[in-house]
Order: structure tokens, then sequence, then C-alpha cells
């Protein structure tokens, strides 16, 4: 049977099959979530807030746990829309501001611009360029001494266990 889970700051409701993840409703919805590690909850990309409703979701399990812990912008209210089923309605949730990306290219394609919202690192969600500032190459030196990309390496060193 068919659940309902609210979206916001869209304003939009949508279904979902009992048991259904909550990624499902933000990829149906053509919402900007990037499933850096392919939805086995290892990245912060897909990181939303349940404004309502934790109770109607599955529980966190070990790994989510573990992800979420190193979230820099997560808060008690916080999942992982890859790993949050739906149970019952009344479901509310938030994405996190921001976009997240992907590679240091995707921020070096952006020098000399203007950063539309804050840029956030796809598995700390740590702000790496905050909305409004200009985008400068002494900034992109200063993110590839300070931040590392290795999604590869970060799922070697980490287990279902």
């Amino acid at each position: 049977m068919a659940k309902t889970v609210r979206l916001e700051p869209i304003a939009q409701d949508t279904s979902i099959q009992t048991n259904g993840n909550l990624l499902s409703v933000l990829i149906n919805k053509d919402l900007d979530v990037l499933r850096e590690c392919g939805g086995r909850g290892m990245c912060a990309t897909c990181h939303v807030y349940v404004n309502h409703g934790m109770q109607a979701l599955s529980p966190i399990n070990r790994r989510e746990q573990r992800t979420l812990e190193v979230i820099t912008s997560c808060k008690p209210n916080s999942r992982l829309a890859c790993q949050a089923r739906v149970l019952s309605n009344g479901v509310v949730v938030e994405l996190p501001p921001g976009m997240y990306i992907n590679s240091l290219k995707d921020i070096e394609d952006l020098i000399g611009r203007r950063a539309e919202q804050d840029l956030l690192h796809p598995l700390t969600g740590q702000v790496l360029v905050e909305a409004g500032k200009l985008i400068t190459r002494s900034m992109m030196r200063q993110i590839e001494d300070t931040t590392s990309f290795s999604m590869n390496e970060y799922f070697s060193h980490s287990s279902d266990v």
C-alpha cells in the first residue's frame, strides 16, 4: 500500500510504496541527489532532515549511523535517504541547502564566478565554498590541500559490519 511523503521546502506530497526508501522519492521528483556511493549508505549526497515522522521510518542501521557521524551538517533528525525506508504515513523531509560536488573539476569549471549556493563535500557535507563567494584559483588550491575526494579509498576502508 502506498504511503505519502511530504518534501520541503518545495511543498510537494508524493507517494511511495510501503518499505520503499526515501531516495526513490527524491529521484522520482528529479531532485539533485548525486548518490555517490550507489545507495550503500556511505556518503552524504542523499542526506536529508526528517522534520516530522521519524517513527514512520525504518530504524537507523549501523552503517548509516557511522556515516551520519562524519557529516558536518548532521542534526538529530538527519537520515540518509538511501537507508530510510517508509513504513507509514506522516513523513516530512527537507533537503539540506547547498549542492554536493563529486570532484574538484566541478568547482574548477566555476572559477571566476560566484557560487549560487553552498558547495558541499560529498562525504562529509562540509561547506567547501559558501553561497555568494567568488570561486578563485587560490580557493581551489586551499580545497585541494585540505580535502580528499578519494571515494574509492573511503569505500575500501568501510564495511557493512
